[in-house]
């Protein structure tokens, strides 16, 4: 596929114009996981890169977790069909977080290690930038998170500065849905390697996911749920006066 189809194309393209993910002279890292979302944004902004009118150096990154199960080589398979340039990291990350928590916030402490992973070999290597797979669903399941088990309205947003602004995270898929991703995918013959984690299936964010996909299957609900996290009314929420 040598070009994205036009829903896509212009879904992606008003984020990346929306939040200034990229400009002339960035470096970019790629946090791939080996999903299907990490894997299709790699192609995204290796191809986006060709039609651009900046120029901009990608390096797509995974970190194997250390579950044993050899993922990382089916990982770097597809990172190379795609060919943009990587690096496979192998870690323990994983296999600790079970040891050492025996599951209870393995997921918490393994997602940690991993981020903080990233943000050392972005400095490291003098990159500006960290992309992430993330779309409007995990914006949406992360505000359901944080509101049912953190007692907060927030999400992840699709940039995000840190380090004074040394650092930034963008998420150019934040406006497109996973069926999208999931199209895109098989027009590019991307095939998704399985998470090895042992707690995927049981954790938060898959209850949360459950939740959703119920209420969600009214009508324009997924909808109104992604527009409400831009259109906050502040005066209507609860502010004490006593502090």
């Amino acid at each position: 596929m040598s070009t994205l189809p036009a829903k896509a194309n212009r879904l992606i393209g008003q984020a990346l114009h929306a939040y200034r993910m990229l400009a002339d002279g960035d470096r970019v890292l790629i946090a791939v996981s080996g999903g299907v979302d990490s894997l299709v944004l790699t192609w995204l902004l290796h191809h986006w890169r060709r039609k651009a009118p900046i120029d901009y150096r990608l390096l797509a990154v995974h970190l194997d977790m250390g579950f044993g199960e050899g993922n990382s080589g089916l990982v770097e398979e597809q990172l190379r069909g795609l060919g943009a340039d990587y690096l496979i990291e192998q870690t323990d990350y994983g296999r600790r977080a079970l040891v050492v928590e025996a599951g209870k916030s393995g997921c918490y402490h393994c997602a940690r290690q991993r981020r903080n992973r990233l943000f050392a070999l972005a400095g490291e290597k003098g990159f500006n930038k960290i992309a992430f797979g993330h779309h409007r669903e995990d914006l949406i399941e992360t505000f359901f998170l944080n509101l049912l088990y953190s007692g907060n309205l927030s999400t992840m947003v699709p940039r995000q500065e840190l380090f004074e602004g040394r650092l930034a995270l963008i998420r150019p898929l934040a406006f497109i849905n996973k069926e999208e991703i999931r199209k895109l995918a098989e027009a590019l013959s991307i095939s998704p390697v399985p998470n090895p984690c042992p707690l995927a299936s049981d954790s938060k964010r898959e209850k949360v996911r459950a939740l959703l996909a119920d209420l969600c299957a009214e009508p324009r609900i997924e909808a109104n749920i992604f527009n409400a996290l831009g259109n906050v009314r502040q005066e209507y929420l609860l502010k004490r006066m006593d502090k």
